[in-house]
């Protein structure tokens, strides 16, 4: 977790609850007059929520994965400067790497011209993909043909055994 001083704060509405968080960087959100700040932001408002978050690595321009935001892992994100999703199936948040140690250093974050999704460029450590690959877009569809194109990176049951074991001790 980072350690700043902040003076800035995002404050983010869903669902009737207000999540404002310290906004790491705040000179980041300093914009210009070509867009006003109520439309720059992400638009929480409708999916129960959720925005579609992909992650870019920030140096090759790789997509390295899809995940979903609400307004408290995007505030999160903010304040940490490391990447926060909201895991649907077991409806909590989730810091990228928190099993896995594969952690994704955020360097820029954009929002598309709708507010409706997501752009984290990041610097990756590690792989991405919880099935070992640096990116989850691993297969291409050839035809009827799937093409493995990726390399594994680590052994999923290696690692994800690791932090079963580290949560029961």
């Amino acid at each position: 977790m980072l350690s700043c001083r902040v003076t800035t704060f995002l404050t983010l509405s869903t669902n009737n609850k207000v999540v404002a968080c310290p906004v790491r960087g705040a000179a980041s959100l300093h914009l210009k007059n070509t867009v006003s700040p109520a439309t720059a932001l992400p638009d929480f408002s409708a999916n129960d929520g959720l925005l579609p978050a992909i992650a870019q690595d920030a140096e090759t321009g790789e997509v390295l994965m899809l995940a979903y935001m609400n307004a408290e892992s995007f505030a999160r994100t903010q304040a940490t400067g490391e990447a926060h999703y909201y895991s649907r199936s077991r409806r909590r948040l989730w810091r990228k790497g928190e099993e896995s140690g594969h952690t994704q250093q955020v360097q820029a974050i954009f929002v598309d011209c709708d507010g409706d999704t997501i752009l984290l460029r990041v610097t990756q450590r590690g792989a991405a993909c919880h099935e070992g690959y640096r990116s989850c877009f691993f297969r291409e569809l050839d035809g009827s043909a799937v093409n493995v194109v990726g390399q594994r990176v680590f052994d999923p049951q290696e690692v994800y055994q690791q932090s079963e074991r580290k949560m029961t001790s």
